[in-house]
């Protein structure tokens, strides 16, 4: 697994702005948007493209474009909703899937309550968008969910990271024989008891909706 910390005056400046606790509801969810779009950039390095020749009003030129299947973006619900229109501006035409998955409190283990995903992923690129990267069980399921079905290439785009979350969730992958990549703004100093981030941002999903989970 692959952690890539964007380091970029810009991202930082976004960051900044999430993070401070008097940023409302309508701008935070904007400058989600934002920061995701610059993150994308950096996330799809890799994708998958393939030689074109297109006509100019001069001459034909050679070009890439975007190869097929396409990429398939899948944000985690809830917060990850908030991702999905900045990293959708940068690549308009790759398909969407969701994957719903809550903590089970007896167990400890996440679980899937909903998907709406291809049942064959065999040979697609996928980028999953999860705002939190805390304590990692939740992505690791995500991605293992992802690689059962097929897919041979992950991204996972954070808002943040925490060093135990980036710990647990290379273990949690270290059995999946594809690359995995992790792009975030971020690597915060710790989790705190409650699992939350420290400095981080408060609960992502609460600042973008404004409801309490």
């Amino acid at each position: 697994m692959r952690l890539h910390v964007v380091d970029h005056p810009l991202v930082s400046h976004k960051l900044t702005t999430l993070r401070d606790q008097n940023t409302a509801s309508p701008e935070f969810r904007r400058l989600t948007e934002e920061l995701v779009t610059l993150l994308a950039y950096e996330a799809t390095r890799e994708v998958r493209v393939e030689e074109v020749t297109v006509q100019t009003p001069v001459a034909p030129a050679h070009g890439l474009a975007l190869s097929r299947p396409r990429p398939l973006v899948v944000p985690i619900l809830r917060a990850g909703l908030g991702m999905l229109e900045g990293m959708m501006r940068l690549v308009p035409t790759a398909e969407v899937g969701f994957l719903g998955m809550i903590r089970n409190e007896e167990t400890l283990q996440a679980e899937t309550y909903a998907e709406r995903l291809p049942v064959d992923l065999s040979g697609r690129q996928c980028y999953v968008l999860d705002p939190m990267l805390a304590t990692g069980g939740t992505l690791a399921a995500a991605l293992k969910f992802l690689t059962d079905r097929g897919a041979d290439h992950i991204t996972a785009i954070c808002l943040l990271a925490a060093p135990e979350g980036v710990a647990n969730l290379e273990a949690g992958v270290a059995g999946l024989d594809i690359p995995i990549t992790v792009v975030t703004a971020a690597l915060d100093q710790k989790l705190n008891e409650k699992g939350y981030i420290v400095p981080g941002l408060g609960d992502a999903g609460d600042r973008l909706y404004g409801l309490a989970q």
